[in-house]
Parts: C-alpha cells; structure tokens; sequence
C-alpha cells in the first residue's frame, strides 16, 4: 500500500505538479482578494497555461489562485471572489464566437467579454457538483465546430452548447500497469482535417474522425501508453509526449522516437509546441526546454535564464515570441536566453 501512494502521489508530482498553500494579502488590480503571491512579485508561482485571444489579451493559468489577465496595461486575477469557479486551470480555449473557456479543479468557466449592471465580469461556471460529480478537469478543446470537449479526472465530456454528456473511449476492459486512472486525459487536440485526438493515461492515444476510433500504443510502436500531450506539426507529423519514454512523432506510418538514451535529458514531456518558423519546442521535467529544428535539439535550461524546470506551457504570441511557464513563473525568450517577467514585467 505504501508504493501504491507513492506511485499515485509521483504522478500529480511533476507534470500536474501541485502549488504550496502559503497565503498573503494583497491588493491586485480588479478586486481585493486573498491570494498566493511569491514573494518577488511573480504572477503566479506556477504557471500551468499560457494563452493569447483573439484580440490580444494573454491569460495565464495559474495552480492556486484562479486565471491573470493581462490586456496589454495591467494584471488582473479572477477567481472566486471574482465569480470564476475555480482555483487551479488547466486548459484554456477560444470558440469561434470569441468566447473563451477554462478547465479548473472546480468544474468548466466560460467567459464571454460581457458584463454585469454591477460592472463585473461575466462568467457561466458549469460546476462539477452540479454537472459532473465532483471531479478536477485537466484539459480543454473548443474545436472549429464550436462543440467545447473537456478531459476529467475519469473520463471527456462533450459540451453541444446546451447539455454535458459524457463521451466515452474504447478503453480496454481490463487494464494492467502503474498509474493508470481511468479515463483521465491529460490532453484533446484537432488536426486539421477535423479529427479529435485524445491522449490518456495507460491506454495510447485515441483518434476520433466523426464516427470512428483509431488507437495508438506501444503495440504500434509509440514509445509509451501514458500520453501527456498530442501535437500536429505543419507537416501533419503527430507527436506524442510521454510520462515515461520521451516522444514518439507518427507520419502516419512509422514512428521515431526521441527518449533520453539520444535527445532529451528527461522521458518525462509533459507539453509539445510548433512555432512559426517550424521548430518543434519540448519539455523535458528538469532540463527546461528543447527546441528540435528538424535536425537538432538544442537545450533552454538554467544557463539559459530559465528559472523553470518542470515547464507545464509552451505559446509562441501574435509578435512571434516564445514564452514558457511552470514551477517558477512565467519567461519569455530573447534572443538566445530567457527573461523572467513578472507582474510589472518587462512586458515588451
């Protein structure tokens, strides 16, 4: 029993790493609230997502105290006493009528740039007491279609803009191996032809074309069936980024696999991001980041500036700049090296 909890407790250790529960006033701009600041004046201490709207709005979310927002003048936190049901974020989306939607330990946000006669934000919390018994969410899609698909604790739901229904994968009915929770997934993308993929936590990745599932696992030859994160390059490449054997990238016959023994310093790859210029950029839990041209990989650590080890978000910005978050904070590349900007910056 004793191995058991510390197998489970590893899991949620590094990649959905938990933030400490040291507590100070402040006053934010917004609204007073009460809230886990460090002491350098970090935007959060850890910064889970990192996403950029429509109109240029960043929103970070953080693992203690809700979602910053950054509208290109000042920060500001929303969370409970601000209406937005939800501590910790976990994936953030845009639907094609700008709204824009957050996965929380608490349930579903929806934000839709409205606001009340009082002057307040609007949000529609859909609570997991209410819609779906009580469980965290850990990743979030508004696909091209405007149908919202969000990964629980057990399993997706399927958001048709009037009811949640679950939506189950085929998962195998008999189920061996460490760390296995269900239906958890860790990650829901779409490629460009409209397929929805999902990752997930023991079993592969899963393919869904609309009326069909494709699975993919190590019987195929993906490096790992603990999936953390799914990426479709410019090429239609997909890349798989493991807990435990690096990344597997699948041209749709074959893959090739990139593990500690050769490339990275960690098999650990919680996050996979495509820039403009076509570089694949990679966590690898202690090492930072590495950004792979195609050839080869070059490693964005501490020597670097980056004062991040177990990165969660990788985002590339309408100006074309690299920002990357985690335990740490937020930092944007300059050139070759990373800055760390906080509440009062350097935001440009």
């Amino acid at each position: 029993m004793f191995y058991l909890l510390l197998s489970v407790l590893s899991l949620f250790a590094a990649c959905k790493e938990q933030e400490d529960t040291t507590r100070q006033k402040l006053t934010i701009t917004g609204s007073p609230t009460t809230l886990r600041i460090h002491p350098d004046q970090q935007i959060a201490n850890y910064i889970r997502h990192i996403f950029q709207d429509k109109n240029g709005n960043f929103w970070f979310g953080t693992n203690g105290y809700g979602v910053a927002h950054y509208d290109g003048k000042a920060i500001s936190y929303y969370s409970i006493a601000e209406g937005f049901d939800g501590h910790q974020i976990t994936g953030i989306s845009e639907d094609p009528d700008q709204n824009i939607w957050f996965a929380t330990d608490l349930g579903i946000v929806k934000y839709d740039w409205t606001t009340t006669k009082e002057g307040k934000k609007k949000f529609t919390n859909y609570t997991s007491q209410q819609y779906f018994g009580n469980q965290r969410f850990w990743s979030l899609l508004a696909d091209s279609k405007g149908v919202i698909w969000a990964g629980a604790e057990t399993g997706i739901f399927r958001f048709d803009g009037v009811m949640w229904l679950p939506f189950p994968l085929p998962l195998p009915k008999k189920v061996t191996g460490e760390f296995i929770t269900g239906g958890t997934t860790w990650s829901i993308t779409e490629d460009r032809i409209g397929n929805l993929w999902f990752s997930t936590n023991g079993f592969g990745a899963y393919k869904y074309d609309g009326s069909k599932f494709t699975q993919y696992s190590e019987k195929d030859g993906l490096t790992n069936n603990n999936v953390d994160v799914i990426l479709e390059d410019r090429q239609e490449n997909v890349w798989f980024g493991t807990r435990f054997g690096g990344v597997s990238r699948f041209d749709g016959k074959t893959y090739t696999n990139f593990t500690q023994r050769d490339s990275i310093g960690n098999n650990e790859v919680c996050e996979i991001y495509e820039d403009t210029s076509g570089n694949i950029w990679m966590s690898s839990e202690g090492y930072g980041v590495y950004r792979f041209d195609g050839s080869r990989f070059t490693n964005f650590g501490e020597d670097q500036g980056l004062g991040v080890r177990a990165v969660q978000t990788i985002f590339e910005d309408k100006e074309g700049r690299l920002w990357v978050g985690g335990g740490g904070g937020l930092y944007r590349l300059e050139g070759d090296s990373f800055i760390n900007v906080k509440k009062d910056g350097p935001w440009e």
